[in-house]
């Protein structure tokens, strides 16, 4: 059985402490736990019943396989460059690296020292969007010939306790919410070839409104409102807005068009939102069962599932290869809007295998 050792205890770790203990406690065991506040360290240690490090550099050393690194995006080339230096599998949270020339050392040094690369998200394997692949290659939409997809809000300073790093390099609605999307997107459609967008920063300053830090000011040094066309390998158009700076909307999540159809996908943020289906030209939206799975918040899935492919001796679906293609994307989004041209993609990967 792998063990995990996990990097930052913040915002999202307690679903995946749960979750390695209890959903997937019988295919991983979490060992160890650290985080620059040591005191969270130790408390999570003590409700989990694992050792916990006042530093990661003593963690590497400790009885750990894989390391889960859930530190803010800043801190993840850091964190996944000394894991792998130790011989550590490593799997990130999203997005992969801040930065692409980050992510690219990642994967070059992993593949030197014989080690594995993963990372969030892993909504893609849950019950809602494996029902999305089904019936796509079911053939339910016939071929796919568009995409559309939407992420707008206007920002998290106004309920995360600590919203810098949202509106930091690795930040922004792109880097922040993007993954889901495109990863959601690449699943289902397979690899893209080249991307042009749009960018701008819509205000230079942030005002926290939650209860943790109200009144604060924060200097936003990354894109908060990004227009995108992706063109698919496969031939598919889609077109992606990411943005912090709507109040509200009517738009959807995810739709895929096709010809003899339409698909719309529930949220990627989830493992098991209902989906809807229109046929030709049928009045009423089918809702559609969704295929077995895992529906409920399962995030560990991902991990959970690459320690048994690193058994197994088999690839792993949320991988590197994966979520660097998604990092190039975005990446190359705020490039071609800097550049005010169509950006070919020097990235590849795979349609990740349905489950």
């Amino acid at each position: 059985m792998m063990r995990i050792g996990v990097a930052g205890i913040g915002n999202i770790s307690k679903i995946y402490l749960d979750n390695l203990t209890v959903m997937f406690g019988k295919k991983v065991k979490l060992t160890a736990v650290t985080d620059i506040e040591f005191d969270r360290a130790e408390k999570a240690a003590e409700d989990y019943s694992v050792k916990s490090y006042k530093c990661f550099d003593e963690m590497l050393k400790g009885d750990v396989d894989i390391i889960l690194n859930i530190t803010p995006p800043e801190y993840h080339y850091e964190i996944a460059l000394a894991a792998i230096k130790a011989g550590k599998h490593i799997y990130n949270e999203k997005p992969l690296c801040a930065k692409r020339e980050e992510a690219e050392e990642i994967l070059k040094l992993a593949k030197e020292k014989g080690v594995r690369v993963g990372g969030a998200p892993d909504t893609f394997l849950g019950a809602g969007l494996q029902t999305c692949r089904k019936i796509i290659d079911d053939g339910w939409i016939g071929t796919p010939v568009a995409a559309t997809a939407f992420m707008l809000n206007r920002g998290p300073e106004h309920w995360h306790p600590a919203p810098d790093f949202f509106y930091k390099d690795g930040g922004g609605p792109m880097f922040d919410m993007g993954p889901y999307y495109l990863t959601a997107l690449i699943s289902l459609l397979g690899p893209v070839s080249r991307v042009c967008g749009s960018t701008r920063i819509s205000m230079p300053t942030r005002t926290i409104t939650n209860q943790h830090q109200f009144g604060k000011t924060i200097n936003v040094e990354v894109p908060t409102h990004i227009a995108g066309i992706l063109d698919f390998k496969n031939g598919v158009v889609g077109t992606l807005i990411t943005s912090f700076d709507v109040y509200s909307h009517s738009l959807p999540c995810i739709e895929i068009y096709g010809t003899e159809g339409t698909l719309r996908v529930p949220d990627p943020n989830t493992f098991g939102d209902p989906i809807f289906v229109k046929r030709f030209r049928e009045e009423e939206w089918y809702k559609m069962p969704l295929f077995q799975g895992f529906s409920e918040n399962s995030r560990g899935l991902g991990i959970t599932e690459m320690a048994i492919a690193i058994k197994e001796d088999r690839p792993h679906r949320a991988s590197g290869e994966l979520t660097f293609h998604v990092l190039d994307i975005m990446q190359s989004l705020h490039d071609a809007s800097a550049k005010g041209r169509y950006i070919k993609l020097k990235s590849r990967c795979k349609r990740p295998e349905a489950l």
